[in-house]
C-alpha cells in the first residue's frame, strides 16, 4: 500500500488547513454513477471524541443484490443499525467521515440497479484501510468495519475475502495479462467479463469504488505506463474519462487526509505539552507543602520533647 500513498477518497479533507482544534467545514460533490447522480458532502471536523453512535447469490464471487422501494431501508435505519453494531465512541475525525460515507453508500447500495462486484469491494476495502490508517486500535478499525458493512445488509467477510482474491491475482499479472483477461479463463477473468458485459449493455452501475478498485489492480501489477489504463477501461467498457476524474479527486483527497492526520497529531501533543505544563506547578506545590508537613511535625516532635524535659 506504500505506492497508494497519493490518493484518498472522501471530500471531508479538503480545508484542513487551519491549525486550530477544529478544521473548516467544507462541501463537495461526489458523482457515483455514469448518470451524473449527484451527492454532497459536509463535514466539519473538531479534535475531540465524540459518541457515535437484499437478497444475495453467489456465482463465481460475482454477488447480484437487488432491493424494491419497497424493502428498501431508509437512511436513518441504515445509520441506526451501524450504531447499534458499534457502540464505542469514535474520534471525530473518523466518525464524522464514516457517518457521511455510510450514507453515500446506502445510496449506492439501494438503486434499482445495484450489483455487488469484487472490483466494487476491493476500491471499498482499499478506501476504508487508507482513511483508517493510524487508527488508535486495530481491533477497533476491524469492528467499525464490520459494522458499517452489516448495517448496509452486505457480508464484511465477503468483502474482505473477494478484495484479498483480487489482490493475489493481480500481484502475478503482467501488462498483457491485466488487459486480455477477455482471451483467459478462471475465476477472476469471469468477474471482469461479467463487468464488462453488463457494462457493454449499459447495465454497469460505476462508482468511484469501482474506480478506485481499478487503481489498486494497476498498482499491485506495477503498471506504470499511462496506457495501461487507457486498455483496461476499454476492455472493460467502462468510461475512461469517469475514471480519470474520480482518481484525480482521490488522488488529491488523501494528501488533505494526511493534512488533517497531522493537524490532529500536532494538537494533541500540544494538549499533551499543555496538560504537563499545568501539573508542574501543581506538583511542586504538593512537594512544598509535603515539605512543610514533614518539618512542621518535626518542629511539633522537638517542643513535645522540650515540654517533656
Amino acid at each position: 500500500m506504500a505506492a497508494l500513498t497519493s490518493l484518498s477518497f472522501s471530500s471531508s479533507f479538503t480545508q484542513c488547513c487551519e491549525r486550530k482544534a477544529t478544521v473548516s467545514s467544507s462541501t463537495h460533490r461526489f458523482f457515483v454513477s455514469s448518470s451524473s447522480e449527484v451527492f454532497g458532502f459536509r463535514t466539519i471536523f473538531s479534535y475531540h471524541y465524540g459518541g457515535v453512535r437484499a437478497s444475495c447469490s453467489s456465482s463465481k464471487m460475482v454477488v447480484q443484490c437487488m432491493s424494491s422501494a419497497t424493502d428498501a431501508p431508509t437512511v436513518s435505519e441504515t445509520k441506526l443499525n451501524f450504531l447499534k453494531a458499534y457502540k464505542r465512541p469514535i474520534p471525530s475525525i473518523y466518525n464524522t467521515v464514516l457517518q457521511e460515507l455510510i450514507v453515500q453508500q446506502h445510496l449506492m447500495r439501494y438503486k434499482r440497479s445495484y450489483r455487488y462486484d469484487p472490483v466494487f469491494a476491493l476500491g471499498f476495502v482499499t478506501v476504508y484501510d487508507q482513511f483508517m490508517e493510524g487508527y488508535p486500535s486495530d481491533e477497533d478499525r476491524d469492528a467499525i468495519f464490520k459494522a458499517y458493512i452489516n448495517a448496509l445488509n452486505e457480508d464484511p467477510e465477503q468483502y474482505r475475502k473477494d478484495a484479498q482474491k483480487l489482490e493475489e491475482w493481480a500481484r502475478a499479472q503482467n501488462l498483457t495479462s491485466l488487459v486480455e483477461f477477455s482471451s483467459k479463463d478462471g475465476e477472476i477473468e469471469g468477474i471482469l467479463k461479467d463487468i464488462a458485459e453488463r457494462a457493454g449493455k449499459g447495465d454497469f452501475s460505476y462508482s468511484r469504488f469501482f474506480a478506485v478498485g481499478l487503481f489498486r489492480l494497476l498498482e499491485l501489477t506495477n503498471a506504470t505506463e499511462p496506457t495501461i489504463l487507457d486498455k483496461l477501461c476499454a476492455a472493460l467498457n467502462i468510461n475512461k474519462k469517469s475514471v480519470d476524474r474520480d482518481l484525480d479527486v482521490y488522488r488529491n483527497l488523501l494528501s488533505k487526509l494526511v493534512q488533517a492526520k497531522e493537524l490532529l497529531k500536532e494538537y494533541v501533543e500540544r494538549e499533551k505539552k499543555k496538560r504537563e505544563e499545568r501539573a508542574e506547578p501543581q506538583k511542586a506545590n504538593e512537594t512544598i507543602t509535603k515539605c512543610l508537613g514533614q518539618q512542621l511535625s518535626g518542629q511539633q516532635l522537638w517542643s513535645y520533647e522540650n515540654n517533656i524535659y
